[in-house]
């Protein structure tokens, strides 16, 4: 087995590492990725796992080398430049990640998502289903999370099954994107009151511009969304402009939507909990990252992505389909085709 193929031995859904590095050089050294940091009495190298790592964020007083660039390309590794603390990725609104280049990537997923694409109604119909897998991937996750529901994000309070309800119906009814749009906004508006209540927050506006702990956290949290979205469709050979919901002129509108399946489950409640309890930027980083892991989120981007490619909709669902009170997704172990 050569060295490419050890690099590319673990699957992009099953990597464990996001990393963002500021102030330090990334170099190649001895065959291995490396970031050089300064101490005070000398310069420490710390070694990057790139076979495990998904993304790679370098924010301020950073740099990187030729040859580390093509080791990260060769373990298919996400390289994004980005301001402090994680965000913005830089040139301005768009996603731009530096992608490996790869004519080996399978086409099967790329022609599956082109089949329906080009129709409005099927590509509504898989931007509904985009959004009742959102739904239902919050509901099981708290449900079952322990730790969050300490924190009172029960997947089993009335309030929260009321709005997940109505969002659904507002979901089954919407005649265009427009609807869902507005759908999820209003949803996600529900879910901020939410978390103020529960995390005894005060006033808050989610505003991305402001500087208090909790909309810092939220920017943080959603670039590393992103970042697992970029790498799901960069994987599975799918362009980041042929969005379903967020715009088809936007260039990196399909990472929203893709990243949209797991943002309000596990960044937004984690955002206002590392607030109320004082964490750093790396402990909330640590946290996300951490239930990114526990909660199989890269495999969740991954299902959904291969299921609209592979098993797409035809036709928007009936308007008087029955909706199932307490939905679930489905398994997340399971297995889909070779990414």
């Amino acid at each position: 087995m050569d060295q490419l193929t050890d690099l590319k031995a673990i699957l992009h859904s099953k990597r464990a590492n996001i990393y963002y590095l500021e102030y330090c050089r990334v170099m190649q050294k001895d065959g291995r990725v490396l970031y050089l940091t300064d101490a005070k009495s000398e310069k420490q190298y710390w070694n990057i796992p790139i076979a495990n790592t998904t993304v790679i964020l370098l924010g301020n007083g950073t740099s990187i080398t030729q040859a580390a660039m093509r080791m990260l390309a060769s373990a298919g590794v996400l390289v994004g430049f980005c301001g402090g603390g994680g965000t913005p990725l830089l040139m301005g609104n768009e996603i731009e990640w530096l992608t490996p280049q790869s004519e080996y990537r399978p086409t099967e997923y790329m022609q599956g998502w082109m089949q329906f694409w080009f129709d409005d109604a099927s590509r509504l119909a898989a931007a509904k289903q985009l959004q009742r897998s959102r739904l239902q991937y919050m509901q099981t996750i708290w449900v079952k999370d322990r730790d969050l529901q300490a924190e009172g994000f029960n997947g089993k309070d009335s309030q929260l099954i009321g709005a997940l309800e109505n969002a659904g119906a507002r979901i089954q009814h919407a005649k265009k994107v427009g609807e869902l749009l507005q759908s999820e906004a209003q949803l996600t508006k529900q879910l901020y009151k939410f978390a103020v209540n529960q995390t005894k927050h005060g006033d808050f506006v989610r505003d991305r511009d402001a500087h208090d702990t909790a909309n810092a956290f939220l920017n943080h949290g959603n670039y590393l969304a992103y970042g697992l979205a970029a790498t799901t469709l960069w994987v599975l050979g799918i362009p980041h402009g042929f969005a379903v919901m967020h715009g088809k002129t936007r260039r990196g509108a399909l990472v929203f939507d893709i990243a949209d399946l797991i943002k309000d489950t596990l960044v937004l409640p984690w955002a206002f909990i590392c607030a109320k309890e004082g964490a750093t930027e790396q402990e909330f980083r640590q946290q996300c990252l951490q239930a990114f892991t526990q909660h199989k989120a890269l495999d969740f981007m991954f299902e959904q992505v291969k299921d609209l490619a592979l098993n797409h909709p035809a036709q928007p669902p009936a308007a008087d389909a029955p909706q199932t009170e307490n939905p679930q997704i489905n398994n997340p172990d399971a297995k889909g085709p070779a990414q």
